[in-house]
């Protein structure tokens, strides 16, 4: 994750209308590409713009550009999720109500459903018919966060509650939750502890522990705490760190970055790892371990895509470049049932990659994932990435922006 992926925000519904204007992704809009995978750029320029979302038919060849094409989005800061064959553009607001706007895919085309007005939230994910979306709290003397659930049919708010994350936490710091995952009928809320005081930003003094809240749904009542010391918290801010198997089990990474003040003085003594809790229960398998960093001499762990079949492309960074935001540009397979990596070729040089996209796609048939690729020369790429063979090929060029999602209804 990227500084400007960290000041993007995903935002909670308040109020829908209809919109007819010829504006910002309506039925008329025609695009010079069309198809059903929707990339979002952001146009090359000194100061900040506005997202482009383009269609395209093909990941694997061509390119396409920003260049009267595409549909411009009304605001800087925005982050994306398809859910029920809709995708949803979300800005995020910086303290002012923010936007989200509804599309499908006619024709090859941007399609406008709705468009609504917006309370930032920290953290969403698609369960059930639903968006859940958690308005996270930073403060002690306000430790309320709330949880609302946006449901994709009706494109309303089904249902909103409160969780008090100082007793979640219960260790005299606050929760904050890292993402949310459906597993099963459950919602599984992987969390950080964090100082009760905004100065200390994300620091803790409890760097050696990973939880897991489980609730159940749609009441969002907590189950339970899963909990385990043999790593420090999954995932990173913004960023999933929980996985569903075919078979119902889960795995989780440790990107081992907890600080004891918010910035680079990482004070955990756990290595990047990955977790796995076994389908049907709710404890961490302590009989599975894998110690990443070992595996893959010295890596951690920032972001993985889940392709099937027990496979992982994996994004990570070397010990000398661990930090906590950016997505890492070494890019290799995790196979989580022989426990082993590899590291895909065809790649660029990594002296030669700004930035790899976190919003990636993947068809879930066990070998592919597509990546996007953004270099220091401006230009950018789609890469296909073929777990079996461990290869990477260039495939759809990208001009006049820096790629930051990659998308697909049907």
């Amino acid at each position: 994750m990227n500084i400007r992926k960290l000041l993007l925000s995903a935002a909670v519904v308040v109020s829908l209308t209809a919109c007819d204007k010829n504006s910002d992704g309506d039925a008329g809009t025609n695009p010079v590409n069309k198809g059903n995978f929707i990339l979002t750029v952001t146009p090359t320029a000194a100061t900040d713009v506005a997202d482009y979302l383009l269609t395209t038919g093909s990941l694997e060849e061509g390119s396409i550009t920003t260049q009267g094409n595409g549909v411009e989005q009304d605001g800087t800061y925005r982050y994306y999720v398809t859910h029920n064959n809709k995708f949803f553009s979300m800005l995020y607001g910086q303290g002012n109500p923010g936007a989200v706007t509804v599309y499908d895919i006619q024709d090859g085309s941007l399609n406008k459903l709705a468009n609504t007005v917006t309370e930032t939230v920290q953290a969403f994910a698609p369960v059930n018919d639903d968006i859940l979306m958690m308005k996270i709290s930073r403060n002690i003397t306000d430790p309320t966060s709330t949880w609302y659930r946006f449901n994709t049919n009706s494109l309303t708010i089904a249902g909103q509650g409160n969780v008090n994350t100082a007793e979640l936490a219960d260790n005299g710091e606050l929760a904050f939750y890292s993402w949310l995952t459906q597993v099963g009928n459950k919602v599984y809320a992987p969390f950080f502890s964090i100082k009760a005081c905004c100065e200390a930003g994300f620091g803790t003094d409890y760097p050696d522990q990973a939880w897991v809240a489980v609730y159940n749904y749609p009441d969002m009542t907590l189950e339970k705490v899963i909990h385990d010391d043999r790593t420090s918290f999954i995932g990173r801010y913004f960023t999933d760190g929980l996985s569903v198997t075919e078979n119902g089990d889960v795995y989780a990474y440790s990107s081992a970055i907890a600080t004891s003040d918010g910035a680079q003085d990482f004070n955990t003594t756990k290595p990047s790892s990955v977790t796995r809790i076994n389908a049907g229960t709710t404890e961490f398998d302590q009989s599975f371990l894998i110690n990443f960093e070992e595996l893959s001499g010295g890596l951690n762990i920032t972001d993985w895509l889940y392709l099937g079949n027990n496979k992982f492309v994996v994004f990570s960074n070397t010990e000398a470049e661990k930090n906590l935001f950016s997505t890492g540009n070494i890019v290799g397979i995790l196979d989580v049932t022989t426990q082993s990596y590899t590291k895909v070729s065809g790649m660029p040089e990594l002296k030669d990659i700004k930035a790899i996209t976190q919003n990636n796609y993947t068809p879930a048939d066990g070998n592919t994932g597509y990546i996007g690729v953004n270099l220091t020369t401006g230009v950018n790429y789609v890469y296909k990435i073929d777990a079996n063979a461990a290869t990477a090929t260039r495939g759809l060029k990208i001009e006049g922006g820096t790629l930051t999602a990659i998308e697909h209804l049907d």
